[in-house]
């Protein structure tokens, strides 16, 4: 059973077409799409824009559907100059750049409870999405299309939409941060502890600075699109 999270329709809106067998169970104001995707087992989810959502939707996938890894998959905010709109970042780790507790001691992004400021990914399910990418430009390059750009980095997450360059700099200079979002750092926080294995990948639709109220809603369901398509070639290999 694979547990996939995202926080839009958009963003789930192709890899739920690929579902076959669906059934849906509505939890706490919550649809999880139930099925089979490329024959195998699968749970899909919008859980909403944020953290809480986020956390709550994770949790609530564990204890119902208990799946065997969970994929935070969607779009973010480019924090590297490398990356380009429509790029994918497959997350090494993840951070909450808007937990801070330094009046306690303590550094910055600091999760108390866990001594974790960077909650790696389960590297298995990280390096088969990054070869799900290739496989996928290996289809786009027999077609004639443009590949798209992959990158393995740290992830950042916060309930702030990021569109200035001074939060984009700040960001990026205290954690070393590739992309911002909102979601994944605190999925990673609740399937670490519950020992479940996860993964995050992200298309970027935006630079994270002040183009990005323009360029979010011009791009977010075409890097979405690229997403599914990866899941799908994951889901096959």
């Amino acid at each position: 059973m694979i547990g996939i999270i995202c926080a839009m329709d958009v963003e789930l809106e192709k890899i739920l077409a690929m579902m076959e067998k669906e059934q849906g169970d509505i939890i706490s104001g919550i649809v999880y799409h139930r099925g089979t995707i490329g024959g195998k087992e699968a749970v899909c989810v919008v859980c909403g824009v944020g953290k809480v959502f986020a956390a709550m939707c994770t949790q609530t996938m564990i204890l119902k559907y208990a799946p065997d890894c969970i994929i935070n998959v969607g779009v973010a905010g480019a924090l590297d100059k490398r990356l380009n709109i429509t790029d994918i970042v497959v997350a090494d780790d993840l951070v909450q750049h808007d937990m801070d507790v330094t009046p306690l001691g303590v550094p910055r992004g600091m999760i108390l409870g866990t001594d974790y400021i960077a909650f790696p990914t389960e590297k298995k399910v990280s390096d088969l999405l990054y070869a799900a990418v290739d496989t996928l430009n290996k289809d786009r390059a027999q077609k004639g299309e443009k590949k798209l750009g992959i990158y393995r980095g740290r992830i950042a997450s916060g309930d702030q939409f990021i569109a200035a360059k001074e939060q984009k700099e700040d960001i990026a200079g205290a954690f070393g941060a590739v992309a911002c979002e909102m979601e994944g750092a605190a999925i990673a926080q609740v399937c670490y502890v519950n020992h479940i294995p996860y993964a995050v990948m992200r298309a970027i639709s935006d630079t994270a600075d002040e183009s990005s109220e323009t360029d979010f809603p011009e791009f977010a369901k075409e890097a979405a699109d690229y997403t599914a398509e990866v899941i799908r070639h994951f889901f096959e290999a």
